[in-house]
């Protein structure tokens, strides 16, 4: 009995060694990052935008792989699935693991096949319309929305915009057809070609064509005002109380991801995401930053996963 437990703890004891040799030695090789939505998003402006730092810091390329659709799932099965190495990660945004379950009969993926690294920044959606549809304000719109039929765009069914479009339908009264889009990019060119007169899209996405003149932002759905955009009054502001649609970007792992090398790879994220540049670069495209710990990131998700949970039951919003 002695010899077998001298045995179990030998064996741990010689399997944490090697996890830990293995952790000082990663990465010997290019790591991947899945954004689960096209280029130009969000998730996407975010990585990008910190990769050449985070490169310096590990000495390895940083390879970014765009697998869009389904609201994020497919790209996050993928990663889910991937070996637990510490050579594939995902950055999505919080709605994967907050609102996707609760909408979608089937992802691919279970909630635990996944560890929080660091949610990384957070951002709001910026409510936007062609200038051709002729409104300037909130309440411009809801009142056009009540007397002709009209439409929006989103990044695809159950991702922010959608959610939070559908949420200030429900609490307005608002009557608008829903047009779904794979990412927000897509989604915002129809808007500026007035294919569809509106969209909640993603702040960094439709940014530059605000301050062109391109496109007119009516709100923002977050509780304070978007860095950038100071000027546009928050959709609580405008007159929709106690509205609330703050989001956030969020780096994963697959589960079995020794923690050593989560806690490796979120250092270099860190130091590169509070650099004085970079968050610039990030606050101009709408992104404030964050950097919480894995475990903050956790209890955040819960807390989310519960308020969306309860949201999408009551506007009865179902996926396949």
């Amino acid at each position: 009995m002695k010899f077998n437990q001298y045995s179990v703890m030998l064996s741990i004891l010689l399997m944490c060694s090697g996890l830990s040799a293995f952790a000082q030695s990663w990465p010997q090789r290019p790591i991947k990052v899945i954004a689960p939505y096209p280029p130009g998003g969000p998730s996407d402006i975010v990585i990008r935008t910190v990769a050449d730092k985070v490169q310096a810091a590990l000495k390895q390329p940083l390879v970014i792989e765009n697998i869009p659709g389904a609201g994020g799932n497919i790209g996050s099965a993928a990663a889910a699935r991937a070996m637990p190495d510490g050579y594939t990660w995902l950055i999505t945004t919080d709605t994967v693991l907050t609102v996707n379950p609760h909408v979608y009969k089937t992802m691919g993926f279970k909630l635990d096949d996944l560890k929080p690294v660091s949610m990384l920044t957070s951002f709001s959606q910026t409510l936007v319309c062609n200038p051709a549809l002729g409104v300037k304000t909130l309440n411009e719109l809801i009142a056009k929305s009540k007397t002709q039929s009209l439409s929006y765009a989103s990044g695809g069914a159950g991702v922010p915009g959608h959610l939070s479009m559908e949420l200030l339908l429900n609490m307005t009264g608002m009557q608008m057809v829903h047009i779904p889009y794979k990412g927000p990019a897509p989604a915002a060119q129809d808007v500026l070609a007035n294919q569809v007169p509106c969209g909640l899209l993603a702040g960094p996405t439709v940014l530059p064509h605000i301050r062109s003149g391109k496109l007119v932002a009516l709100a923002v759905s977050g509780q304070a005002r978007s860095p950038s955009l100071p000027e546009i009054p928050t959709i609580a502001e405008a007159g929709v109380k106690g509205y609330d649609a703050d989001f956030s970007l969020v780096m994963w792992a697959p589960k079995q991801v020794p923690d050593e090398l989560v806690q490796k790879f979120r250092q270099a994220l860190m130091d590169g995401l509070r650099s004085p540049e970079t968050a610039e670069r990030l606050k101009a495209t709408d992104q404030v930053v964050i950097g919480s710990t894995s475990e903050e990131t956790a209890v955040r998700i819960a807390k989310d996963f519960a308020k969306w949970g309860a949201v999408t039951k009551k506007i009865g919003l179902s996926l396949e």
